[in-house]
């Protein structure tokens, strides 16, 4: 099956996160993701939700390469959230884990992240 909507969830790799943490903070930048789009561009969220949700989970090295996906996702105005920990575990409060992209049509996402290697 083809997709046309998929949603990325972008994690920084340099944070060295636990299992456990990482998959709270990628959840985390799914919903809120996915919130954003729910109010921005209901039809992608909807379409989305019909076909069955896909998403990859990508990673990028440092905070640095984050912030220009971010910058690349909103100059192509794709919703996206920008996660930052409460700090009650394992990082300071405010460390900036992820980006949530989308959903969105997937010749979008690609064309913003279609660069970077699956987790």
């Amino acid at each position: 099956m083809e997709f046309e909507y998929k949603q990325a969830i972008v994690v920084r790799q340099d944070l060295k996160m636990t299992k456990g943490k990482l998959a709270a903070q990628v959840a985390h930048a799914s919903i809120s993701s996915y919130v954003a789009t729910q109010n921005i561009r209901p039809d992608w969220a909807l379409n989305w939700m019909r076909e069955g949700q896909k998403k990859v989970v990508l990673k990028t090295q440092t905070l640095d390469g984050l912030l220009e996906i971010k910058k690349s996702v909103e100059r192509e105005n794709i919703p996206n959230s920008l996660i930052s920990d409460a700090g009650l575990t394992q990082l300071d409060p405010g460390t900036i884990t992820c980006l949530g992209i989308g959903p969105a049509p997937t010749y979008l996402i690609d064309k913003v992240v279609g660069h970077l290697k699956l987790l």
